[in-house]
Protein backbone atom coordinates (compact mmCIF):
# COMPACT_ATOMS: atom_id res chain seq x y z
CA UNK A 1 0.00 0.00 0.00
CA UNK A 2 1.28 3.46 -0.93
CA UNK A 3 0.22 6.08 1.61
CA UNK A 4 -0.66 9.62 0.55
CA UNK A 5 1.10 12.61 2.05
CA UNK A 6 -2.08 13.42 3.99
CA UNK A 7 -2.11 9.93 5.53
CA UNK A 8 1.61 10.11 6.37
CA UNK A 9 1.09 13.34 8.28
CA UNK A 10 -1.73 11.79 10.28
CA UNK A 11 0.35 8.70 11.04
CA UNK A 12 3.19 10.96 12.19
CA UNK A 13 0.95 12.80 14.65
CA UNK A 14 -0.82 9.65 15.87
CA UNK A 15 2.38 7.74 16.59
CA UNK A 16 4.03 10.80 18.13
CA UNK A 17 1.16 10.88 20.63
CA UNK A 18 1.21 7.10 21.20
CA UNK A 19 4.96 7.24 21.75
CA UNK A 20 4.54 10.02 24.30
CA UNK A 21 1.89 7.99 26.15
CA UNK A 22 4.18 4.97 26.22
CA UNK A 23 7.15 6.98 27.51
CA UNK A 24 5.03 8.60 30.21
CA UNK A 25 3.62 5.23 31.28
CA UNK A 26 7.10 3.68 31.56
CA UNK A 27 8.41 6.68 33.50
CA UNK A 28 5.38 6.54 35.82
CA UNK A 29 6.03 2.87 36.61
CA UNK A 30 9.72 3.51 37.30
CA UNK A 31 9.42 6.76 39.26
CA UNK A 32 5.86 6.43 40.63
CA UNK A 33 4.94 9.89 39.39
CA UNK A 34 4.06 11.73 36.18
CA UNK A 35 7.07 12.76 34.08
CA UNK A 36 6.77 14.44 30.68
CA UNK A 37 9.21 12.37 28.62
CA UNK A 38 8.65 14.22 25.36
CA UNK A 39 11.30 16.30 23.61
CA UNK A 40 8.71 19.10 23.57
CA UNK A 41 6.27 20.34 26.19
CA UNK A 42 3.15 18.98 24.50
CA UNK A 43 1.97 15.36 24.43
CA UNK A 44 4.20 14.34 21.51
CA UNK A 45 7.43 12.38 20.99
CA UNK A 46 8.48 13.34 17.44
CA UNK A 47 11.02 10.51 17.17
CA UNK A 48 8.18 7.97 17.26
CA UNK A 49 6.28 9.87 14.58
CA UNK A 50 9.41 9.96 12.43
CA UNK A 51 9.91 6.22 12.90
CA UNK A 52 6.29 5.55 11.94
CA UNK A 53 6.61 7.69 8.81
CA UNK A 54 9.78 5.79 7.85
CA UNK A 55 7.96 2.46 8.27
CA UNK A 56 4.96 3.65 6.21
CA UNK A 57 7.17 4.88 3.36
CA UNK A 58 9.84 2.19 3.18
CA UNK A 59 8.29 -1.13 4.20
CA UNK A 60 4.81 -1.81 2.71
CA UNK A 61 6.51 -3.69 -0.13
CA UNK A 62 7.86 -6.24 2.40
CA UNK A 63 4.43 -7.12 3.74
CA UNK A 64 4.61 -10.55 2.16
CA UNK A 65 7.70 -11.53 4.18
CA UNK A 66 7.34 -10.96 7.96
CA UNK A 67 10.95 -11.96 8.72
CA UNK A 68 12.46 -9.48 6.28
CA UNK A 69 9.92 -6.89 7.42
CA UNK A 70 11.10 -7.37 11.00
CA UNK A 71 14.80 -7.19 10.05
CA UNK A 72 14.30 -4.21 7.76
CA UNK A 73 12.33 -2.26 10.36
CA UNK A 74 14.89 -3.12 13.01
CA UNK A 75 17.91 -1.99 10.96
CA UNK A 76 16.51 1.08 9.19
CA UNK A 77 14.77 2.53 12.26
CA UNK A 78 17.92 1.97 14.32
CA UNK A 79 19.80 3.97 11.69
CA UNK A 80 17.21 6.76 11.81
CA UNK A 81 17.21 6.80 15.62
CA UNK A 82 21.00 7.04 15.73
CA UNK A 83 21.24 9.86 13.20
CA UNK A 84 18.36 11.75 14.87
CA UNK A 85 19.99 11.39 18.28
CA UNK A 86 23.32 12.69 17.00
CA UNK A 87 21.74 15.65 15.19
CA UNK A 88 19.60 16.63 18.19
CA UNK A 89 22.57 16.49 20.54
CA UNK A 90 24.72 18.46 18.13
CA UNK A 91 22.12 21.16 17.48
CA UNK A 92 20.50 21.45 20.92
CA UNK A 93 23.55 20.42 23.00
CA UNK A 94 21.43 17.96 24.92
CA UNK A 95 21.11 14.18 24.79
CA UNK A 96 17.38 13.41 24.76
CA UNK A 97 17.81 9.69 25.44
CA UNK A 98 20.72 7.62 26.64
CA UNK A 99 21.10 3.84 26.42
CA UNK A 100 24.61 3.80 27.87
CA UNK A 101 23.46 1.54 30.69
CA UNK A 102 22.06 -1.00 28.21
CA UNK A 103 24.01 -3.90 26.74
CA UNK A 104 25.10 -3.73 23.09
CA UNK A 105 24.65 0.03 22.74
CA UNK A 106 26.34 2.40 20.31
CA UNK A 107 27.31 5.64 21.97
CA UNK A 108 24.14 5.52 24.05
CA UNK A 109 22.07 6.53 21.00
CA UNK A 110 20.84 3.04 20.10
CA UNK A 111 20.91 -0.39 21.69
CA UNK A 112 19.95 -3.94 20.75
CA UNK A 113 16.84 -4.01 22.93
CA UNK A 114 15.25 -0.95 21.33
CA UNK A 115 16.32 -2.13 17.86
CA UNK A 116 14.45 -5.40 18.36
CA UNK A 117 11.47 -3.40 19.62
CA UNK A 118 11.59 -1.30 16.43
CA UNK A 119 11.43 -4.51 14.39
CA UNK A 120 8.42 -5.84 16.30
CA UNK A 121 6.62 -2.50 16.03
CA UNK A 122 7.29 -2.39 12.28
CA UNK A 123 5.53 -5.73 11.81
CA UNK A 124 2.59 -4.64 13.98
CA UNK A 125 2.25 -1.31 12.18
CA UNK A 126 2.27 -2.77 8.67
CA UNK A 127 -0.10 -5.65 9.41
CA UNK A 128 -2.46 -4.18 12.02
CA UNK A 129 -2.09 -0.61 13.23
CA UNK A 130 -1.58 1.38 10.01
CA UNK A 131 -4.65 -0.09 8.25
CA UNK A 132 -6.75 0.68 11.35
CA UNK A 133 -5.49 4.24 11.74
CA UNK A 134 -5.74 5.12 8.05
CA UNK A 135 -9.28 3.70 8.06
CA UNK A 136 -10.22 5.94 10.99
CA UNK A 137 -8.57 8.95 9.35
CA UNK A 138 -10.63 8.24 6.24
CA UNK A 139 -13.79 8.76 8.29
CA UNK A 140 -12.81 12.38 8.99
CA UNK A 141 -14.00 14.87 6.32
CA UNK A 142 -10.94 15.90 4.29
CA UNK A 143 -11.32 19.62 4.99
CA UNK A 144 -11.65 19.12 8.73
CA UNK A 145 -8.76 16.67 8.69
CA UNK A 146 -6.49 19.20 7.00
CA UNK A 147 -7.50 21.95 9.42
CA UNK A 148 -6.78 19.71 12.42
CA UNK A 149 -3.37 18.79 10.97
CA UNK A 150 -2.47 22.43 10.35
CA UNK A 151 -3.38 23.30 13.93
CA UNK A 152 -1.48 20.36 15.41
CA UNK A 153 1.65 20.96 13.37
CA UNK A 154 1.50 24.68 14.13
CA UNK A 155 1.36 23.96 17.86
CA UNK A 156 4.15 21.39 17.52
CA UNK A 157 6.42 23.84 15.69
CA UNK A 158 5.80 26.61 18.24
CA UNK A 159 6.39 24.11 21.04
CA UNK A 160 9.64 22.92 19.45
CA UNK A 161 10.93 26.49 19.00
CA UNK A 162 10.14 27.18 22.65
CA UNK A 163 12.00 24.02 23.67
CA UNK A 164 15.06 25.05 21.64
CA UNK A 165 15.07 28.49 23.26
CA UNK A 166 14.73 26.92 26.70
CA UNK A 167 17.61 24.51 26.07
CA UNK A 168 19.83 27.28 24.81
CA UNK A 169 18.91 29.33 27.84
CA UNK A 170 19.87 26.42 30.10
CA UNK A 171 23.18 26.08 28.31
CA UNK A 172 23.74 29.82 28.70
CA UNK A 173 23.04 29.56 32.41
CA UNK A 174 25.42 26.65 32.82
CA UNK A 175 28.06 28.45 30.78
CA UNK A 176 28.31 31.42 33.16
CA UNK A 177 32.04 30.85 33.67
CA UNK A 178 32.61 31.23 29.93
CA UNK A 179 30.67 34.50 30.01
CA UNK A 180 32.83 35.82 32.84
CA UNK A 181 35.93 34.84 30.89
CA UNK A 182 34.65 36.62 27.81
CA UNK A 183 33.81 39.71 29.86
CA UNK A 184 37.31 39.80 31.32
CA UNK A 185 38.70 39.55 27.81
CA UNK A 186 36.67 42.55 26.68
CA UNK A 187 37.79 44.52 29.72
CA UNK A 188 41.39 43.66 28.97
CA UNK A 189 41.03 44.98 25.44
CA UNK A 190 39.57 48.26 26.71
CA UNK A 191 42.49 48.70 29.09
CA UNK A 192 45.03 48.05 26.36
CA UNK A 193 46.83 51.35 25.57
CA UNK A 194 48.71 52.64 22.60
CA UNK A 195 52.10 51.71 24.07
CA UNK A 196 51.06 48.07 24.46
CA UNK A 197 49.83 47.84 20.87
CA UNK A 198 53.07 49.37 19.57
CA UNK A 199 55.10 46.96 21.68
CA UNK A 200 53.13 44.01 20.27
CA UNK A 201 53.65 45.27 16.72
CA UNK A 202 57.41 45.58 17.30
CA UNK A 203 57.65 42.10 18.80
CA UNK A 204 55.75 40.58 15.88
CA UNK A 205 57.98 42.41 13.42
CA UNK A 206 61.11 41.22 15.19
CA UNK A 207 59.80 37.66 15.66
CA UNK A 208 57.40 36.87 12.78
CA UNK A 209 56.96 33.28 14.02
CA UNK A 210 54.93 34.64 16.94
CA UNK A 211 52.26 35.93 14.59
CA UNK A 212 52.39 32.75 12.54
CA UNK A 213 51.79 30.58 15.59
CA UNK A 214 48.98 32.79 16.81
CA UNK A 215 47.15 33.05 13.48
CA UNK A 216 47.88 29.57 12.17
CA UNK A 217 44.68 27.87 11.15
CA UNK A 218 44.30 24.33 9.80
CA UNK A 219 41.87 23.83 6.96
CA UNK A 220 39.14 21.25 7.65
CA UNK A 221 40.49 20.17 11.02
CA UNK A 222 38.61 17.54 13.02
CA UNK A 223 35.38 16.27 11.47
CA UNK A 224 33.59 19.48 10.50
CA UNK A 225 31.76 20.72 7.42
CA UNK A 226 34.78 21.27 5.18
CA UNK A 227 36.31 17.89 6.01
CA UNK A 228 33.04 16.08 5.33
CA UNK A 229 32.46 18.05 2.12
CA UNK A 230 35.92 17.10 0.83
CA UNK A 231 35.33 13.46 1.76
CA UNK A 232 31.99 13.57 -0.07
CA UNK A 233 33.65 14.64 -3.33
CA UNK A 234 36.52 12.18 -2.96
CA UNK A 235 34.17 9.33 -2.04
CA UNK A 236 31.79 10.15 -4.90
CA UNK A 237 34.65 10.08 -7.41
CA UNK A 238 36.41 6.99 -6.04
CA UNK A 239 33.08 5.16 -5.69
CA UNK A 240 32.21 5.78 -9.32
CA UNK A 241 35.66 4.60 -10.46
CA UNK A 242 35.47 1.51 -8.23
CA UNK A 243 32.05 0.49 -9.55
CA UNK A 244 33.12 1.12 -13.14
CA UNK A 245 36.18 -1.11 -12.77
CA UNK A 246 34.12 -3.75 -10.93
CA UNK A 247 31.56 -3.84 -13.76
CA UNK A 248 34.36 -4.15 -16.31
CA UNK A 249 35.75 -7.29 -14.67
CA UNK A 250 32.43 -8.82 -13.54
CA UNK A 251 30.36 -8.08 -16.68
CA UNK A 252 33.09 -7.77 -19.28
CA UNK A 253 32.25 -4.23 -20.41
CA UNK A 254 32.76 -0.62 -19.43
CA UNK A 255 29.66 1.27 -18.33
CA UNK A 256 28.86 4.50 -16.55
CA UNK A 257 28.05 4.21 -12.86
CA UNK A 258 27.60 7.93 -12.27
CA UNK A 259 24.63 9.34 -10.36
CA UNK A 260 24.75 12.74 -12.05
CA UNK A 261 24.74 14.02 -15.61
CA UNK A 262 28.09 15.80 -15.34
CA UNK A 263 31.22 14.05 -14.16
CA UNK A 264 32.10 10.63 -12.72
CA UNK A 265 30.43 11.01 -9.33
CA UNK A 266 28.37 8.47 -7.40
CA UNK A 267 26.24 10.39 -4.91
CA UNK A 268 25.43 7.24 -2.91
CA UNK A 269 29.13 6.59 -2.34
CA UNK A 270 29.90 10.24 -1.59
CA UNK A 271 27.12 10.58 0.98
CA UNK A 272 28.05 7.16 2.35
CA UNK A 273 31.68 8.19 2.92
CA UNK A 274 30.70 11.47 4.55
CA UNK A 275 27.99 9.94 6.72
CA UNK A 276 30.07 6.91 7.67
CA UNK A 277 32.90 9.21 8.73
CA UNK A 278 30.56 11.47 10.70
CA UNK A 279 29.01 8.52 12.53
CA UNK A 280 32.14 6.43 13.13
CA UNK A 281 34.63 9.25 13.75
CA UNK A 282 34.32 9.00 17.52
CA UNK A 283 34.65 5.19 17.33
CA UNK A 284 37.63 5.12 14.95
CA UNK A 285 40.01 3.82 17.64
CA UNK A 286 37.77 0.90 18.58
CA UNK A 287 38.15 -2.73 17.46
CA UNK A 288 37.82 -3.85 13.85
CA UNK A 289 34.99 -6.17 14.84
CA UNK A 290 32.91 -3.30 16.20
CA UNK A 291 33.59 -1.16 13.13
CA UNK A 292 32.65 -4.07 10.86
CA UNK A 293 29.33 -4.60 12.65
CA UNK A 294 28.50 -0.89 12.58
CA UNK A 295 29.46 -0.58 8.92
CA UNK A 296 27.41 -3.63 7.93
CA UNK A 297 24.24 -2.45 9.67
CA UNK A 298 24.50 1.26 8.94
CA UNK A 299 25.67 0.75 5.35
CA UNK A 300 22.82 -1.65 4.60
CA UNK A 301 20.25 0.70 6.12
CA UNK A 302 21.68 3.65 4.21
CA UNK A 303 21.64 1.80 0.88
CA UNK A 304 18.05 0.64 1.45
CA UNK A 305 16.90 4.19 2.23
CA UNK A 306 18.66 5.54 -0.87
CA UNK A 307 17.02 2.89 -3.05
CA UNK A 308 13.50 3.66 -1.86
CA UNK A 309 14.09 7.42 -1.96
CA UNK A 310 15.31 7.46 -5.56
CA UNK A 311 12.42 5.26 -6.68
CA UNK A 312 9.84 7.48 -4.95
CA UNK A 313 11.36 10.74 -6.19
CA UNK A 314 12.48 9.77 -9.69
CA UNK A 315 10.27 6.75 -10.37
CA UNK A 316 13.33 4.74 -11.37
CA UNK A 317 15.38 1.85 -9.96
CA UNK A 318 19.13 2.41 -10.09
CA UNK A 319 20.13 -1.04 -8.83
CA UNK A 320 18.37 -4.36 -8.31
CA UNK A 321 19.79 -7.27 -6.28
CA UNK A 322 16.79 -9.56 -6.73
CA UNK A 323 18.97 -12.25 -8.32
CA UNK A 324 21.50 -12.23 -5.47
CA UNK A 325 20.77 -14.54 -2.48
CA UNK A 326 19.70 -13.07 0.86
CA UNK A 327 18.41 -9.81 -0.62
CA UNK A 328 15.84 -7.49 0.92
CA UNK A 329 13.33 -6.46 -1.72
CA UNK A 330 16.14 -6.35 -4.27
CA UNK A 331 17.39 -3.16 -2.63
CA UNK A 332 20.17 -4.59 -0.48
CA UNK A 333 21.73 -8.00 0.01
CA UNK A 334 23.79 -9.64 2.72
CA UNK A 335 26.99 -9.85 0.64
CA UNK A 336 27.05 -6.14 -0.16
CA UNK A 337 26.18 -5.32 3.47
CA UNK A 338 29.34 -7.21 4.41
CA UNK A 339 31.17 -5.07 1.85
CA UNK A 340 29.97 -2.01 3.77
CA UNK A 341 31.37 -3.58 6.95
CA UNK A 342 34.79 -4.22 5.43
CA UNK A 343 34.71 -0.77 3.83
CA UNK A 344 34.13 0.78 7.27
CA UNK A 345 37.29 -0.87 8.64
CA UNK A 346 39.43 -0.04 5.60
CA UNK A 347 38.09 3.52 5.48
CA UNK A 348 38.41 4.45 9.16
CA UNK A 349 41.68 2.62 9.84
CA UNK A 350 43.52 3.19 6.57
CA UNK A 351 42.09 5.53 3.96
CA UNK A 352 40.50 8.21 6.14
CA UNK A 353 43.62 9.05 8.23
CA UNK A 354 45.66 9.36 5.02
CA UNK A 355 43.11 11.56 3.26
CA UNK A 356 42.52 13.62 6.39
CA UNK A 357 46.20 14.52 6.67
CA UNK A 358 46.36 15.60 3.02
CA UNK A 359 43.12 17.59 3.21
CA UNK A 360 44.40 19.50 6.23
CA UNK A 361 47.54 20.47 4.29
CA UNK A 362 45.47 22.55 1.86
CA UNK A 363 45.93 26.29 2.60
CA UNK A 364 42.87 27.83 4.21
CA UNK A 365 42.67 30.67 1.66
CA UNK A 366 42.49 28.09 -1.15
CA UNK A 367 40.59 25.26 0.53
CA UNK A 368 37.50 27.11 1.73
CA UNK A 369 36.67 28.96 -1.53
CA UNK A 370 37.42 25.84 -3.59
CA UNK A 371 35.22 23.73 -1.33
CA UNK A 372 32.30 26.16 -1.63
CA UNK A 373 32.68 26.25 -5.43
CA UNK A 374 32.54 22.44 -5.52
CA UNK A 375 29.47 22.43 -3.27
CA UNK A 376 27.74 24.89 -5.61
CA UNK A 377 28.74 22.85 -8.68
CA UNK A 378 27.48 19.59 -7.17
CA UNK A 379 24.22 21.21 -6.00
CA UNK A 380 23.52 22.44 -9.56
CA UNK A 381 24.63 19.07 -10.94
CA UNK A 382 22.24 17.17 -8.67
CA UNK A 383 19.36 19.54 -9.45
CA UNK A 384 19.90 19.20 -13.21
CA UNK A 385 20.20 15.42 -12.86
CA UNK A 386 16.87 15.29 -11.04
CA UNK A 387 15.15 17.36 -13.74
CA UNK A 388 16.76 15.30 -16.50
CA UNK A 389 15.72 12.01 -14.89
CA UNK A 390 12.18 13.29 -14.44
CA UNK A 391 11.93 14.14 -18.13
CA UNK A 392 13.61 10.85 -19.08
CA UNK A 393 10.96 8.97 -17.12
CA UNK A 394 8.11 11.01 -18.63
CA UNK A 395 9.47 10.55 -22.16
CA UNK A 396 9.48 6.82 -21.45
CA UNK A 397 5.76 7.11 -20.61
CA UNK A 398 5.12 9.13 -23.77
CA UNK A 399 4.43 12.43 -21.99
CA UNK A 400 5.49 15.62 -23.81
CA UNK A 401 7.23 18.57 -22.12
CA UNK A 402 4.74 21.03 -20.62
CA UNK A 403 7.04 24.02 -20.09
CA UNK A 404 10.32 25.61 -21.15
CA UNK A 405 12.31 23.73 -18.49
CA UNK A 406 11.06 20.38 -19.78
CA UNK A 407 11.90 21.34 -23.37
CA UNK A 408 15.36 22.42 -22.25
CA UNK A 409 15.93 19.06 -20.53
CA UNK A 410 14.82 17.28 -23.72
CA UNK A 411 17.35 19.27 -25.76
CA UNK A 412 20.26 19.03 -23.32
CA UNK A 413 19.75 15.45 -22.15
CA UNK A 414 18.08 13.33 -24.87
CA UNK A 415 17.52 9.59 -24.52
CA UNK A 416 20.89 8.50 -26.04
CA UNK A 417 22.75 10.69 -23.55
CA UNK A 418 20.70 9.43 -20.58
CA UNK A 419 21.09 5.80 -21.69
CA UNK A 420 24.85 6.30 -21.72
CA UNK A 421 24.95 7.89 -18.25
CA UNK A 422 22.38 5.51 -16.70
CA UNK A 423 22.69 2.21 -18.61
CA UNK A 424 21.10 0.07 -15.85
CA UNK A 425 18.14 2.28 -15.06
CA UNK A 426 14.70 0.64 -14.80
CA UNK A 427 11.31 2.35 -14.84
CA UNK A 428 8.34 1.31 -12.70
Amino acid sequence: MVYSFYQLLWLYMIYSFIGWCGEVAVAAVKRHRFVNRGAVSGPFCPIYGLGAAVVAVFFPELKGNPLFLFLGGMVVNTFVEYVTGRIMEMSLHKKWWDYSDQKFNLGGYVCLKTSVLWGICTVLMIYVLNPVFTGLVGLIPKLWGEIILWVLFGLLIVDFIGTVIAVWGLKKKNGRIDQIREGLGRTSKLLENTMTRRLQARMIKAYPNLEKEEKEDVFASGCGFYKLACLFFIGAFLGDITETVFCRFSMGRWMSRSSVVFGPFSIVWGLGCAMLTWILYRYREQSDRRLFLCGTILGGAYEYICSVFTEIVFGTVFWDYSKIPFNLGGRINLLYCFFWGFAAIIWMKGIYPFLSRWIEKIPVRIGKPLCMIMVFFMSVNIALSGLALDRYSKRHDGLPAKNAVGELMDDWFPDPYMEKVYPNIKFR
